[in-house]
């Protein structure tokens, strides 16, 4: 009989079945509080995320807007007006008004103030708002600076660029009309119509290619732009006065500026007032003269300033002077009066007391806002033609104007209005 086969019996030690390395009641705690930990990062990236934090609303084309008068009306009321504590001035672009306060940048109907398209950060603020090359950069506070520019569609909202940049607090926008530049005490950026940097200028942080700014240690007063060209007011260890610099917009390095000229002034306490072309107007207070400057930096020709005290007390806020520029004329003003320059040679031509702000071409004239409404000038000599009353509510401070069709914009403060 047969017996069935058996496996022969084993002689040597059982062999050891290998024991995970999470087996442990300590590796499963380890690995728990790895999964707390990365699910806690998470939720903090996601909580501080833009995104979560921004909220939208586009617009289609709006209706083409009616004309403009053929001439200032005799009599203007209020539409409508709204907070809007980061624009300078009056933004009217694309048959929109655009608005922008807290964190919200929106565009507005003209005639009936109501909100057709909004950008809004609901965990930043605005810095400063402006337009250029026909849209909205709207600039906001984030980290040590203002540092997060979102350029915007005035007509829609859409976003057409966006950019991260080292631009100090208080700044404001310049514009020569082909870029954009930051001002500051410390650093001014200058951008391309995409919002690419093209030159910086100053204390530039992360610095690649060291010794290649012509100037170390100086703080920056006025800034102006003209004809690719930057303009401003150095105030520099070892010069005896201040210094009017006037730099390219655009080199081959953008940390490697191309100077023009740099020239020391006459006195100290200066500002940069307009560039033209290749004419810069400097004010030098102490010397009571608008100072015309040429393309090499020497002095054409200088213009007595009659301006009281409060006029020359310190620079203007973000380093900009209050100047418009119409077809025919640069207009500043003081703070006290309106001074009419030629467009080209920056040459005064007539000055105006006991204004608002300076002037804009609207229905074809040109209007100057003075206390209690609007004074109608003649462009030539600033001659009177006549004055408009307007109710600004108590209102008293500074007036910018910018119009957009039949509706005036004003700036009053941190309030935009609309007349017609």
């Amino acid at each position: 009989m047969l017996t069935p086969w058996q496996p022969p019996a084993a002689t040597g030690s059982p062999a050891r079945v290998r024991r995970s390395p999470w087996n442990r009641g300590r590796d499963r705690v380890i690995a728990a509080l790895i999964a707390v930990v990365v699910v806690a990062l998470a939720l903090v990236v996601t909580l501080n995320s833009d995104n979560l934090h921004t909220s939208r609303a586009l617009a289609a084309t709006p209706p083409t807007l009616p004309p403009a008068p053929t001439a200032v009306p005799g009599s203007m009321s209020q539409l409508w007006q709204a907070p809007s504590s980061a624009t300078p001035v009056p933004i009217g672009e694309g048959d929109t008004v655009t608005t922008a306060d807290g964190g919200e940048v929106a565009g507005r109907d003209p005639l009936t103030g109501k909100i057709r398209w909004h950008y809004t950060r609901e965990n930043l603020q605005l810095c400063t708002v402006d337009t250029a090359w026909g849209r909205v950069n709207a600039v906001y506070h984030k980290a040590m600076g203002c540092s997060e520019v979102t350029q915007l569609d005035p007509t829609t909202g859409a976003i057409t660029a966006q950019r991260n940049g080292d631009a100090e607090l208080g700044t404001q926008l310049v514009s020569d009309g082909s870029h954009v530049t930051t001002t500051g005490k410390h650093l001014l950026d200058t951008w391309r119509d995409d919002l690419v940097k093209s030159m910086e200028y100053g204390q530039v942080p992360f610095m690649v290619n060291p010794n290649k700014q012509p100037r170390t240690g100086c703080t920056y007063g006025t800034v102006a732009a003209a004809a690719e060209k930057v303009g401003v007011i150095e105030r520099c260890p070892g010069d005896p006065h201040d210094r009017l610099t006037v730099y390219k917009a655009t080199a081959e390095h953008e940390d490697e500026p191309q100077v023009v000229f740099s020239t020391i002034l006459a006195g100290s306490r200066a500002r940069v007032i307009a560039m033209s072309g290749d004419v810069t107007a400097v004010l030098l207070p102490d010397q009571k003269l608008l100072v015309i400057y040429g393309p090499d930096g020497t002095e054409r020709s200088a213009y007595p300033m009659d301006l009281p005290a409060s006029d020359l007390a310190g620079d203007p806020p973000g380093g900009v002077e209050q100047t418009t520029r119409t077809d025919s004329g640069v207009y500043w003003f003081t703070g006290t009066k309106t001074v009419a320059l030629s467009r080209d040679t920056l040459q005064p031509r007539w000055t105006l007391s006991s204004t608002r702000g300076p002037g804009i071409t609207f229905a074809r004239q040109l209007v100057v806002p003075i206390t209690g409404g609007l004074a109608v000038l003649n462009e030539t000599d600033g001659s009177t033609l006549r004055t408009v009353g307007v109710d600004r509510g108590g209102y008293t401070g500074v007036v910018r104007l910018t119009a957009l069709g039949p509706v005036l914009l004003e700036q009053r403060g941190p309030v935009v209005a609309a007349l017609r």
